[in-house]
């Protein structure tokens, strides 16, 4: 919590169990089977579009009482946001989660969590799920903060927070299918990512 206050950002190893992680990608492979998984875009509402030159990825939106396989995890991340509220004082009410393939060729431009239209993403959660990632892989994500770029290997269980308005970021291009678990700790107004890329 301390780190996070001070840069913006910060990055915890085996965040979450093999169990969870298990249950996670089991729920991921379900998803991919049935199709679930649907092109990303960019933009909120209205001004909604899909850029495969700007993003790559496929996602699926979670829904806490639909997905109870995730029961464990949607648990984590309510745990997560009472400490985020208790000692960083955030005024967090709601949180909206992904899945996110990206199949190799693919990336993700630098950008802000945040939308013009809708200023309510206070803390970006990023959870890893690629095992056995290697350097060569590629699917990086860097950070931009104070003129450096900050590398982040997208190694499984691996969890990356940062403030959503702050840090821009981008996925550099992967070179072989990427697996995350992407969302947003929110401010009200909540509920409306499903509409969202």
């Amino acid at each position: 919590m301390d780190r996070l206050a001070e840069d913006d950002f910060v990055v915890v190893d085996d965040f979450i169990s093999e169990k969870m992680y298990s249950q996670i990608m089991d729920f991921f492979h379900t998803m991919e089977e049935e199709d679930k998984l649907k092109k990303a875009g960019i933009g909120a509402q209205e001004d909604f579009q899909v850029r495969a030159e700007i993003r790559g990825d496929f996602i699926y939106w979670l829904d806490e009482d639909r997905d109870q396989e995730l029961t464990p995890f949607f648990g984590m991340m309510d745990e997560l946001s009472q400490n985020l509220k208790r000692f960083c004082y955030l005024s967090l009410s709601g949180s909206e989660f992904h899945i996110a393939k990206y199949p190799a060729g693919s990336f993700y431009h630098r950008h802000l969590d945040q939308f013009h239209e809708r200023t309510n993403r206070q803390i970006t959660v990023l959870i890893y799920l690629n095992k056995g990632w290697k350097k060569g892989n590629g699917g990086e994500l860097v950070i931009y903060k104070d003129g450096k770029e900050i590398m982040v290997e997208p190694i499984a269980k691996r969890l990356l927070l940062f403030k959503s308005d702050v840090i821009e970021h981008e996925v550099l291009t992967t070179h072989v299918p990427r697996y995350s678990l992407t969302g947003w700790l929110l401010h009200q107004p909540a509920g409306i990512g499903y509409l969202l890329g």
